[in-house]
């Protein structure tokens, strides 16, 4: 067959679709313009919160070299800030799979375009966008199946999704620089029917190029309602169906609030957490170490901090009362009256990428950093990290460390 045989992809009689055009693709262009620059930026600060150049234990993309050039100590005020951040990360990431697709839909007459390169310019603008269709592809598909919990990658997500998203990003800009002058034109003239995009034959319409804008919005907006609960929580928390942590509470009382790995997962042996077994132990200035029971640590100046949980899937709880000894405290017990240094804090979870982590000296001297005890007037329970747990503000979720068994405090 020829390639301009109407049976196949690469001939323009084959697609036939009269939705297809500049103004079409360029309203879906322009808001992913926005929308994707905001996914970037917003993952950026993300990696950011882990603290990845505070220690190696934090650090997921090691070999990430000037990709770090950005980094910063991360903030604990407002508190919430990490909730905040990654909760617009993900659910805008969700909320525009429909404009993605809408997009990808508009355009794939071009990737059967005969002859594959015309001139070398073509050929790397081709190169270009098999770059940003599988980068966006790819990063959309890890980052939905993360959120979703479903960890079906060939390697960590940290890394995929760290090195995926410059790649994604870096084609992304190059298109844009390209397209957008055109895309702004289009839409500004309003020109539905011109442009290389438009079938040569078109079939009868079925619906208008505007009502299936609506359909793409309507789309999203369902998405929009059905996940962003998981992070907004209270009575939104149970129309998040589409979220692993939406729907009710889990359990009921103090500690019926979300988790992501029970203490049966992280293979944690009451024997070790009992009263007779576990201990505390701090070390710091000139190697001092103290070990200290829990009942021990309930004796020494208690203090309270209402904190949120939140982690990297988009999911958040909304402020807990956590009570227990502030880690400032802990670093003064063992030579650090003054300006308390950063803390390597342990656990005795077994597995994982983040049983040890670490937190900067800020997060260590704000008074609202605990190692907590109790939560909502009661002991922790054994899924949230009985007999002692982290809770710094702002923190991502698995940098409040629980079950924990050991602090370093010192420089890292």
């Amino acid at each position: 067959m020829r390639h301009d045989d109407p049976r196949l992809p690469t001939s323009p009689g084959f697609w036939r679709s009269p939705l297809r055009g500049t103004w079409f693709t360029s309203v879906l262009g322009l808001v992913l313009l926005v929308g994707i620059t905001v996914l970037f930026v917003t993952g950026l600060v993300s990696y950011a919160a882990y603290n990845p150049d505070l220690a190696p234990v934090n650090d997921q993309t090691p070999d990430k070299g000037i990709l770090g050039f950005y980094l910063f100590s991360w903030p604990t005020n407002p508190s919430w800030l990490y909730r905040l951040t990654q909760g617009l990360h993900v659910t805008l990431g969700i909320v525009l799979i429909p404009v993605l697709l809408a997009k990808l839909w508009s355009v794939v007459p071009k990737l059967f375009t005969l002859p594959p390169a015309r001139s070398l310019a073509h050929a790397l603008e081709r190169i270009s966008l098999l770059l940003l269709v599988g980068g966006g592809l790819f990063e959309f598909t890890t980052g939905v199946l993360n959120v979703q919990l479903d960890y079906l990658f060939p390697g960590s997500f940290y890394p995929l999704h760290f090195y995926g998203a410059w790649v994604f990003f870096a084609a992304f800009l190059a298109h844009a620089a390209l397209k957008t002058p055109t895309a702004l034109r289009a839409v500004r003239g309003r020109r539905l029917d011109e442009g290389e995009l438009a079938a040569a034959r078109p079939d009868p319409p079925t619906v208008s190029r505007r009502g299936a804008l609506w359909f793409v919005g309507g789309a999203s907006l369902l998405l929009l309602v059905t996940t962003a609960g998981q992070s907004i929580g209270g009575a939104l928390r149970r129309t998040a169906l589409l979220a692993p942590h939406g729907g009710a509470d889990p359990g009921s009382g103090p500690n019926g609030f979300q988790i992501n790995k029970t203490a049966a997962y992280a293979g944690i042996d009451t024997k070790e957490t009992g009263e007779e077994a576990w201990r505390l132990v701090v070390t710091g200035r000139g190697g001092r170490t103290v070990r200290l029971s829990r009942a021990q640590l309930l004796r020494l100046p208690q203090h309270s901090a209402a904190l949120p949980i939140a982690c990297v899937e988009g999911w958040s709880t909304a402020d807990q009362w956590w009570r227990g000894v502030r880690l400032r405290d802990l670093a003064a017990l063992v030579g650090y009256e003054v300006d308390p240094p950063d803390v390597l804090v342990e656990s005795i979870q077994r597995h994982g990428a983040f049983r040890r982590a670490a937190l900067r000296a800020n997060q260590v001297a704000d008074p609202r950093s605990l190692l907590a005890l109790q939560v909502n007037g009661e002991d922790l329970s054994p899924d949230h990290g009985y007999p002692a747990r982290v809770i710094v503000p702002a923190a991502p979720g698995v940098l409040n460390t629980k079950w924990v068994a050991r602090m370093t405090f010192g420089d890292l």
